[in-house]
């Protein structure tokens, strides 16, 4: 079983020729509402690539709430454990250019009252076999709970780096395996992107733990105590990048609780989050496994 814990929201995607600089208007084309916030996406994500998942996480007592859950539970996620908060459901706002490329605003909402009181409820029954997947836009003190508690139990913790907050470094610590992008990493490690690697055996050297580094058209790197691989990803011109990241991280926790080594977990992720660029918004663009399978 994989156990997602963090945020669900509704995307609101707005398409531009390009994003617009600060105190710039820019004339947009389309707009459209999906279901997203990522500890939803990569519940999705877990799913469709196969796993068993059970999502942990609150949405508002409002219209979005059934809109955000949708695809998860078309999909057969677990949605037991998503409480209703007296709060709006979190909304994110995004801006796509015609390059792909996006903005992101979020408005946590409802995902503002996860709370560690929220890990105690729903992880108390963890056990070896399982995987936790952990965000960071739900409050960092349930974030930390959780990762505790994975860590008693003894199931294994990913920790993706997104959104990247004062404390992450010191929650990245507490995770067995954490997914960063470059950005993301240089701000963990403290070493300049030219560094990656260096700075990636520096860091699992210090910690004792895993460290995968998403490299958007590059695929993705890992150093771990047993040593670094690496995987390609796979080429696509993309048209929304919005959920890629994602995707990955769904697809990389569901390699590892299937018994897949790092590598070919890492593997079948990076052509998940390509295949996820080749349609626009989040949710809707995460590939099925057959997909993947096909290019595997």
């Amino acid at each position: 079983m994989i156990v997602v814990f963090g945020s669900t929201n509704l995307d609101q995607v707005g398409t531009v020729s390009r994003l617009p600089k600060p105190g710039e208007t820019v004339a947009g084309g389309t707009f459209s509402m999906a279901p997203g916030g990522k500890g939803a996406n990569q519940a999705l994500a877990a799913r469709r690539a196969g796993a068993q998942v059970r999502h942990v996480s609150a949405v508002g007592d409002d219209a979005f709430a059934d809109m955000a859950l949708a695809l998860l539970r078309a999909g057969g996620v677990d949605l037991s454990a998503v409480r209703v908060a007296p709060a709006a459901t979190g909304i994110a706002m995004i801006f796509v250019d015609a390059e792909g490329e996006n903005v992101i605003a979020v408005l946590p909402g409802a995902n503002g009252t996860v709370s560690a009181e929220d890990a105690q409820a729903n992880l108390a029954a963890l056990g070896p076999a399982d995987i936790v997947l952990l965000q960071q836009e739900v409050p960092q003190a349930a974030t930390r709970q959780a990762l505790a508690i994975a860590r008693q139990k003894g199931a294994r913790s990913v920790l993706n780096t997104a959104p990247f907050l004062p404390d992450t470094p010191e929650l990245a610590a507490l995770a067995d395996i954490v997914v960063a992008n470059e950005t993301e990493f240089a701000l963990l490690s403290g070493r300049p992107i030219e560094e990656l690697d260096a700075a990636m055996a520096e860091w699992s050297q210090n910690t004792g733990r895993t460290i995968v580094v998403t490299l958007g058209p590059d695929g993705a790197r890992a150093v771990s105590p047993q040593g670094a691989v690496s995987v390609p990803a796979h080429k696509v011109t993309p048209v929304d990048t919005v959920g890629a990241g994602d995707t990955f991280c769904g697809y990389f926790a569901a390699g590892l609780e299937a018994g897949l080594a790092l590598e070919e977990a890492m593997r079948r992720a990076a052509i998940a989050g390509s295949l996820a660029c080749l349609n626009p918004g989040a949710q809707p663009a995460i590939p099925l496994k057959q997909d993947v399978d096909a290019l595997a």
